[in-house]
């Protein structure tokens, strides 16, 4: 089942826009004086926290309103470094040099996701992507070239191989993916201090990981830092840890990163888009305590819609009340 990935209107200062996606089927904690205490980000964790997130204006909003409580819970989001997405449709450079400005400045490494590939989605929920592979091109250039010399990591390309592999894709396409994902980390590499990881679906998706070992080299996995695993999905650390060694393993030893934004209570059979009762996971950071897995990151912004169903606004849209649930279902 393909996902959905849709950007998001922007608030406040950065004024673009943020993704979101969700994956295919899958096989009230006390905060009594929270809204004044932020709780302490995890040791390892050298990302940059969004001030202006949907999360932290919500949080504002609601502190001013007098719902301190749900204010202070929604803290649980809104102090947590999540990946920005620019809006594959318009020109990336504003929103990642703004972002990549102000995480230098704060001495801090920018979360980015690259979505644009053209046939994007197979032409489904997330259709659009690039006119063309030249576009795509340009498109990814300016995104390099707003980095600049800023300490990024860039998670390329959610479902593009994936739908390589699940035969989404009408394989005259193919070809061309795999050359473009692998132009497009040649040259994002070319920045001196950005990290890459090609997106290579999650567990509950390809459930044979050996499938993706042969689109993952020809798309350049060799030249990446590594690969990314579970964006947008509910697969637990462990499930994601397992299933990545094995990948690793076949991709000779190379590392990769796991979305652990809203997989706290795992998946829920039968249910991908915004399904009940999910919860937020391991927050972003780099102490993970596995030699192969360099980070857990919050790819997918908790909050964020996946599509119009359980009641949910269009994908990618804010919905603050199921954040909230996130929020208060967290252990965290």
């Amino acid at each position: 089942m393909p996902r959905l990935i849709h950007t998001l209107a922007a608030l406040a200062a950065l004024g673009l826009a943020a993704g979101c996606s969700s994956g295919p089927d899958a096989d009230e904690a006390s905060v009594a004086g929270a809204a004044s205490k932020k709780p302490a980000r995890p040791a390892g964790s050298p990302f940059w926290v969004d001030p202006d997130s949907p999360a932290a204006a919500q949080s504002r909003q609601w502190q001013r309103e007098g719902r301190t409580q749900d204010a202070a819970l929604l803290r649980r989001i809104a102090d947590q470094p999540a990946a920005l997405w620019p809006a594959g449709e318009i020109d990336p450079a504003p929103l990642v040099r703004k972002a990549t400005r102000a995480a230098a400045k704060a001495g801090k490494t920018a979360l980015l996701v690259a979505y644009n590939i053209p046939h994007r989605d197979c032409g489904q929920h997330s259709a659009g992507g690039a006119a063309d592979a030249e576009t795509y091109r340009q498109w990814i250039g300016r995104f390099a070239d707003a980095v600049g010399d800023a300490k990024a990591l860039v998670v390329l390309e959610p479902d593009a191989v994936a739908h390589i592999v699940d035969g989404c894709t009408p394989g005259e396409l193919h070809a061309e993916r795999e050359r473009l994902l692998g132009e497009a980390i040649e040259r994002l590499k070319r920045q001196p201090n950005t990290k890459v990881y090609l997106d290579a679906g999650n567990p509950a998706w390809i459930k044979e990981p050996w499938k993706l070992v042969e689109p993952l080299k020809r798309a350049g996995i060799a030249h990446a830092d590594g690969f990314a695993l579970n964006v947008s999905n509910f697969q637990t650390d462990e499930v994601a840890k397992t299933y990545g060694r094995a990948l690793a393993k076949d991709l000779g030893g190379k590392h990769f990163v796991v979305d652990s934004s809203r997989n706290g209570n795992g998946p829920l059979p039968g249910a991908w888009c915004n399904p009940p009762g999910r919860a937020l996971g391991t927050r972003p950071t780099t102490d993970t305590g596995e030699p192969l897995l360099d980070a857990y990151l919050w790819i997918k912004r908790p909050g964020e819609s996946d599509g119009t169903c359980e009641g949910g606004p269009d994908a990618g849209q804010w919905w603050p009340e199921y954040a909230l649930e996130l929020a208060r279902n967290s252990r965290a």
